[in-house]
């Protein structure tokens, strides 16, 4: 069986904490995805010991050149391990192997060792960490049966303090019982370089992903970039090793000094400007859905006073049906009792006109003859 062996390099980081997030409701930790595949090259002026020693955290002499590469005292080695097939044993001695794959290597630009940088979740803690990089060393030394030599690497003291990584360095050869075999030709040849390192990149982000469930947490990585996602978010420029170190130090000597972190290259700053896009963006999305979820409960309560008042009128229509209390028990209108009313302008009518007769008889009367009732 494949056998592995451990150096743990203890070291407890004195943390810088960020600035709050501008956004209410974000959360500082957020899982990211990040694998890029590099080679160690000799054409470069770069030798696979020096490589794996800083790394490592370990002192290494290359026997190619007498050079001895000291790093026992720098910090931020969290932990390293390595996977070797089985049968080469050998290899787990770290020296004995990176000397060998320099001895190999014969020409003035030869590859002499393969790099796989890994972000590992801020989520997890350092032996979930250790256990996912573990199982993709042990993926890569049985996809191309090689050695492997990792490193993870707690965040800078004065960088991102969730910026837990990993270097993962493998051999360019096959490993073998006896020593080194043939080249692995699958990553250097350009037909079956891409869909490689696509395979690779896929697997990865299935670990973490699996990692991350395990752990309870919600958030979850994609290899794909956010075109092939169908997200429309500007992705952030790479800001290389150069930019990145320049960053770090002015990101410290800000702090220092109680001034508000600025970026200060130009890379730097794109990546600034990109990450407030994100946020106006991010800060908009939030508020439409703020709205709409407004809308919907306003539309809910809405419709449950409507509910209410016409359950309420049915109530009252019940109630005033009924022949207790309701109108049924009042005397109707035409029922109570009313007097004989007859208005002023009849009666005065009524009295011109019993006059108007009154005043005809007399007329009447006056003109009669006297017939002479005396004689």
């Amino acid at each position: 069986m494949p056998r592995a062996a451990a150096g743990p390099q203890p070291h407890t980081p004195t943390s810088v904490m960020p600035l709050d997030n501008v956004l209410e409701g974000s959360t500082r930790a957020m899982a990211i995805f990040h694998l890029a595949v590099k080679s160690v090259s000799r054409s470069t002026g770069r030798s696979a010991v020096a490589a794996v020693a800083y790394r490592a955290g370990v002192l290494l002499e290359n026997e190619r050149d007498g050079l001895v590469h000291d790093y026992t005292r720098r910090n931020g080695v969290e932990d390293t391990l390595m996977a070797v097939p089985e049968g080469a044993e050998w290899a787990l001695d770290r020296s004995a192997l990176w000397n060998a794959a320099e001895a190999a290597e014969k020409r003035k630009d030869a590859k002499v060792a393969r790099e796989y940088e890994l972000a590992l979740p801020a989520e997890l803690d350092a032996d979930q960490r250790r256990d996912l990089v573990r199982a993709f060393a042990e993926d890569i030394r049985d996809r191309y049966g090689v050695a492997v030599d990792a490193a993870i690497h707690a965040p800078h003291d004065y960088g991102d303090d969730r910026n837990y990584h990993a270097h993962v360095m493998t051999t360019t050869r096959v490993v073998e019982p006896d020593g080194l075999g043939a080249k692995t030709r699958q990553l250097d040849v350009r037909t079956s370089a891409s869909a490689e390192v696509e395979a690779i990149r896929e697997s990865w982000a299935e670990r973490v992903n699996v990692a991350l469930e395990h752990a309870l947490v919600p958030e979850r990585v994609d290899h794909r970039s956010y075109a092939r996602q169908g997200i429309e978010q500007e992705p952030t420029v790479k800001m290389g090793h150069a930019s990145a170190a320049i960053e770090r130090r002015a990101a410290y000597e800000q702090q220092m000094a109680g001034e508000e972190p600025h970026a200060v290259t130009p890379r730097g700053q794109m990546n600034e400007a990109i990450e407030a896009k994100r946020g106006l963006g991010l800060y908009i999305e939030r508020g439409l859905e703020w709205l709409q979820e407004a809308k919907q409960q306003a539309e809910l309560v809405a419709h449950n006073i409507a509910d209410l008042a016409r359950e309420a009128a049915q109530m009252m229509r019940a109630r005033l049906r009924g022949p207790e209390d309701g109108f049924e028990a009042l005397p109707g209108l035409d029922q109570s009792p009313r007097r004989e009313h007859v208005p002023a302008i009849e009666q005065d009518r009524s009295v011109q006109v019993e006059r108007d007769r009154q005043q005809e008889r007399e007329r009447q009367r006056s003109q009669e003859p006297d017939i002479g009732f005396g004689r």
